[in-house]
C-alpha cells in the first residue's frame, strides 16, 4: 500500500492534475475538454493523464470515438484512510488537551 501511496501523492502534488481531478469530479471528459482550461496542448494534458491513471486515481472509458476519462474512487478512498489515521491521531491529541486545560481551568477558579 505504501507504495500506491507514494505514486498517489506525486500524481497529487502537482496542481495541474489536481485540478484535472476536479474536473472529473463533475463527471467524464475527454482530453479536449480537460485541455480547454489551461495553457498547455492536448499532449501535455495527455501526460498529466497518464501519471493520474498509472496512480490509478482516473480511468478511461470508450464511447463511439472518443476516450472520456473518469475519476476512479478507490484510489481515493486508499488516500483517504490514510488520512483518517492521522486524523484519529489529532483529534485524540486534542481531546487530551481539551482535558488537561479544562483541569488547569478548574485549579484556577479555586
Amino acid at each position: 500500500m505504501k507504495s500506491n501511496l507514494d505514486t498517489i501523492f506525486s500524481a497529487l502534488a502537482d496542481p495541474t492534475r489536481r485540478a484535472i481531478l476536479g474536473r472529473l469530479a463533475n463527471g467524464k471528459a475527454t482530453v479536449a475538454e480537460l485541455a480547454d482550461p489551461f495553457a498547455l496542448s492536448q499532449p501535455a494534458i495527455s501526460k498529466h493523464l497518464k501519471v493520474l491513471e498509472q496512480a490509478g486515481l482516473i480511468r478511461s472509458g470508450r464511447e463511439a470515438n472518443s476516450r472520456p476519462r473518469a475519476l476512479e474512487p478507490a484510489a481515493l478512498k486508499t488516500v483517504a484512510d490514510w488520512i483518517a489515521d492521522y486524523r484519529r491521531f489529532w483529534d485524540q491529541s486534542f481531546d487530551r488537551l481539551d482535558d488537561y486545560l479544562s483541569k488547569v481551568q478548574g485549579y484556577d477558579n479555586d
